[in-house]
């Protein structure tokens, strides 16, 4: 299955493509990700290895395997990487092609994606329409993870010098915010999370058919007990 993404990063398209040379880096800003080793072919060309926790519901997969750097054209700003992987419990396989190529946008970079995506098992029984919506999902959380990266490791610019007059006080420290929840110790690709939106999006008369129905059910049975 063929699927196609498009998205812009604040930083020049030299600074963007340095970037997506680092696996490990790219790895932290998707979700259940994880690289355990990086290294090279013969050729030179980076490889690396590592595992992807995925949830679908009840059902807990975790995917090994490895990939490389295929084809790499730094003037051309495109690199093709092929990856392929196996659940540990022998639930289904995953295996992709993907294509990136970028292109300055004035002081940003374009960046277009084109994954070849072959999957067997659980989450194989979706659709390419629905894996589309999904993945755009996935991607957006993805992009604000590599913004807030690339953003923190661009140089600050330089503050424009203030007469003294015009100089605010100096403001008493701030007591720091109290502390919110803590978040759950779980960094799993949740794609039934991911799904359930787009689900109810594409079947939504029939979601929220089966809806009532299972608050009907579980009204009749509360009845039945207090009897």
């Amino acid at each position: 299955m063929d699927l196609t993404h498009s998205f812009t990063v604040p930083t020049p398209v030299g600074a963007t493509w340095s970037s997506f040379q680092d696996i490990g880096e790219l790895a932290e800003c998707f979700p259940g990700a994880q690289v355990t080793s990086v290294g090279e072919t013969d050729e030179g060309a980076p490889t690396f290895e590592g595992t992807c926790k995925v949830k679908l519901g009840p059902i807990a997969l975790v995917y090994a395997g490895s990939g490389a750097f295929v084809e790499r054209d730094e003037s051309a700003h495109r690199f093709l990487v092929e990856a392929k992987g196996r659940d540990k419990r022998g639930n289904g396989t995953a295996g992709a092609k993907v294509t990136v190529s970028m292109q300055a946008a004035g002081d940003a970079t374009q960046v277009d994606v084109h994954t070849d995506l072959a999957i067997t098992g659980k989450p194989a029984q979706f659709g390419r329409g629905v894996m589309q919506d999904v993945s755009d999902k996935l991607l957006g959380q993805f992009v604000a993870c590599l913004e807030q990266k690339l953003s923190a490791a661009a140089p600050p610019p330089e503050p424009e010098p203030a007469d003294e007059a015009d100089a605010a006080p100096a403001q008493a420290p701030q007591p720091p915010p109290a502390a919110g929840p803590t978040p759950p110790d779980d960094d799993a690709l949740d794609l039934g999370a991911a799904m359930l939106p787009v689900l109810l999006k594409t079947y939504g008369r029939q979601a929220a058919v089966a809806l009532l129905g299972l608050v009907g059910v579980w009204v009749l049975i509360r009845r039945l007990r207090r009897r």
